[in-house]
Order: structure tokens, then C-alpha cells, then sequence
């Protein structure tokens, strides 16, 4: 098996591409050890001197480095891609349960205009922040202040330049698009 990793615009992360599917749907953030108790995957990477947090996305994981870690990345690549490669050959599931994701019910004008506005993070945006190791979730739309609210996940969560990805790029285009965002916000 070989494991290719990638620099992301965030110091603190590398993108792990395995070369296999890590998960089917969806993407997934684990922040801390109690949320990694889910993946046999994460649980192994959390084990790890250094590892800070992990996400999860169709083809690749990135891996956030502890800041105060005095580890560098040449030190901390090899466990990574050793427990990667155990992992995959243990033939486990990625993940051992999974939970029901609820989502905000809208209807009328506004479902029409959050559903233009999933339909661009879907096909403009997440394939470009996916590239550098990250996701942009939609989280909710308040139609009244024009505010689309977002989640900024795996390299893009703390990243330098998110936030004039989210300002530069993410506004800009909805803006363009969908003329009832007026403004973005970034929710954790």
C-alpha cells in the first residue's frame, strides 16, 4: 500500500491520501479522543504523540499536528502512516456506528434559495477546498440579515488564509449567485 501526503496551506496539517475510499459519505471531524471512540481509524491516530485532530473526507484524512507539539512533521509522518496502514489492512470499518445527521427543514422561498445555495458549496466549492485537504459544511441561512452561516472543517478549521477563503472566494461567488447572502460567517 502507498500512502501519498500533501502540504496544505496550514502548517499545523498534512493531507493523507491512501490510495483507498476512507468514507463512503460525507465528511467527518474528530477534535478530540472521546469523538475518535466512533473510528478504530482515529482512535489509533489519536494515540499518537502530537495528533491535535483528524478529518475525514471521501478520499483522503488530514492530520492536525498539536501547535505546542515539539514534534515536527518528519517525526510524526512515519506513526501516521504506520497506524494509516494497519488500519486499512485490519480490515475494520471506518466507522463503527453511525449517527443521524438532522437537518433544518426549509420550505418555500427560502428552501429554493438554501437549496441554490448547498448546490454551489456542493459543486463549486467543497471540490476546491477538498483539494487543499478541507470542507465547507453549510450549517444554516438567516434570510432576514442575509447571513449564511458555514463550517470550516479539517485543514480549512484554523487555517491562515480560511478566512479570505470564506471573505475572497465562498462571499464573492454567493453574492454573485445567490443574491439574498448578504454576508458569511464562519461557525465552529
Amino acid at each position: 500500500m502507498f500512502i501519498q501526503t500533501e502540504a496544505t496551506p496550514n502548517p499545523d496539517v498534512i493531507k493523507f491520501l491512501p490510495g483507498k475510499v476512507v468514507l463512503e459519505q460525507g465528511t467527518r471531524q474528530f477534535a478530540t479522543i472521546d469523538e475518535a471512540r466512533v473510528s478504530p481509524l482515529a482512535e489509533a491516530l489519536f494515540a499518537i504523540d502530537g495528533v491535535a485532530a483528524l478529518f475525514f473526507g471521501n478520499d483522503f484524512l488530514t492530520v492536525r499536528r498539536r501547535p505546542d507539539s515539539s514534534l515536527i512533521w518528519a517525526e510524526l509522518k512515519p506513526p501516521i502512516l504506520a497506524a494509516i496502514m494497519d488500519f486499512y489492512t485490519s480490515g475494520q470499518p471506518i466507522l463503527r456506528e453511525v449517527e443521524a445527521k438532522t437537518d433544518i427543514v426549509y420550505e418555500g422561498e427560502l428552501g429554493q434559495i438554501v437549496a441554490e445555495i448547498k448546490d454551489l458549496l456542493d459543486t463549486r466549492v467543497r471540490p476546491a477546498v477538498a483539494q487543499d485537504g478541507g470542507d465547507i459544511e453549510f450549517d444554516s441561512f438567516d434570510l432576514e440579515s442575509g447571513t449564511l452561516y458555514l463550517h470550516m472543517r479539517g485543514a480549512c478549521s484554523g487555517c491562515p488564509s480560511s478566512s479570505a477563503t470564506l471573505r475572497q472566494g465562498v462571499e464573492t461567488l454567493m453574492k454573485h449567485y445567490v443574491p439574498e447572502v448578504k454576508q458569511i460567517e464562519a461557525v465552529l
